[in-house]
Formats: C-alpha cells, structure tokens, sequence
C-alpha cells in the first residue's frame, strides 16, 4: 500500500485498523473460500457467437492462490454461475474444490467444512455481493474487495483496498501470509518465489 497516498485518507486508516485488529487471529485460517464473480473476476462476462460464457482472471491472484497453497491452508472456488471457465481456472492451479452452479452458498460452505473437517472459526470467505453476504455466520472471517457492495462492506470483518478481478485475491494472501509469522513471508521477499511441483 502506497502510505504517502493513504496517509490523510480517513477511510483507509479505518480499514487498515480493521486489519490490525484480526491480524494475529489468521494464524487458525485453515480453509480459504473465495467467491468467482466479481472476486476472482471483475464481474464482467463475454460471450461468444455460440453463447459460451468467458472470464478474465487476474495472474497476480492466481500466484497469491499458490502462496496460500504452500503455506498449506485448503483453497476452494465458489459461485452461483456456470459456464467452464471457472473449473478450467481451478484446474490449472490445483484447486480441488470448485463448486459452482451453487444457489444456497452458507449451506454449501458449512458442508465443505464438514467434509474437511474444518471448523467455522478456521474458515474465511471472501465475497463481493449481497449473495455473498449469506455466509457471515458460516465462517469465522468474512472478507470484502474494494469494490464490493456496502451492505457486505458494512458485515465484513475487514475491506481489501483491492478491486475484484484486479488483485483482491493477492492482496488477501498477501496479508495473511505477513501475518502467520512462519518466516516465509520474509524469505518470500528476500528470495523470491519458486514454484514446487507436487
């Protein structure tokens, strides 16, 4: 974050503070679930001459995706939509769990977590719309992009500066990874990032 930009913007010190506050408590975050459209995407679709549905995905994320992946929290994809592009995404970053075409999002979250043995406090979410908003008693920490709605703004236990689509994703991986104190952040920084084949 750029301080001399943020330093007399009231409402980015709010957010910041925000942050602070959770910030030794990510250390129990075990699960990640992150909304597709409008989080992962700007929320933007084309369509083709056949009607196939395509999405933009930020390559920035997709690095934040595999950073969170070898910090060894569980990774998954969640969206109301359907079209192939989102499992086409999760497949070329390993993600196991993409659920999609998935009307009853909390309910959906809550059996993920069961599955995986995964409590409510150990999960976050991150969303960017009033559907969104459904999951706030089904996990432990609900995040919103900056562009997100304001109800979901208003629930959230703390605002990305980041625009869906446009690094949110990163941004978040970013902050929990500074803030799990494993040294891998630090080296992350220093060395640089190799990817590790599984």
């Amino acid at each position: 974050m750029n301080l001399s930009a943020s330093m007399f913007n009231p409402l980015i010190w709010a957010r910041e503070l925000r942050w602070m506050r959770l910030k030794r408590s990510f250390a129990k975050i075990k699960l990640v679930i992150l909304d597709v459209d409008g989080v992962l995407t700007d929320g933007g679709l084309w369509f083709d001459n056949h009607g196939g549905v395509q999405k933009r995905f930020d390559v920035r994320d997709g690095l934040g995706i595999r950073l969170l992946q070898q910090e060894g929290l569980v990774l998954a994809f969640l969206s109301g939509g359907v079209g192939g592009a989102t499992e086409a995404r999760a497949r070329q970053l390993g993600v196991e769990h993409c659920l999609v075409g998935i009307k009853d999002k909390a309910g959906e979250v809550l059996k993920l977590q069961s599955q995986l043995g995964i409590s409510v406090e150990q999960a976050a979410f991150l969303g960017d719309d009033f559907n969104d908003l459904a999951v706030r008693k089904s996990v432990g920490f609900l995040f919103a992009t900056g562009d997100a709605c304001f109800p979901l703004k208003k629930y959230a236990d703390a605002i990305l500066n980041s625009k869906g689509g446009h690094g949110a994703v990163r941004e978040l991986a970013e902050r929990l990874l500074h803030s799990r104190s494993t040294g891998r952040w630090k080296n992350l920084c220093q060395d640089g990032w190799i990817d590790v084949n599984d």
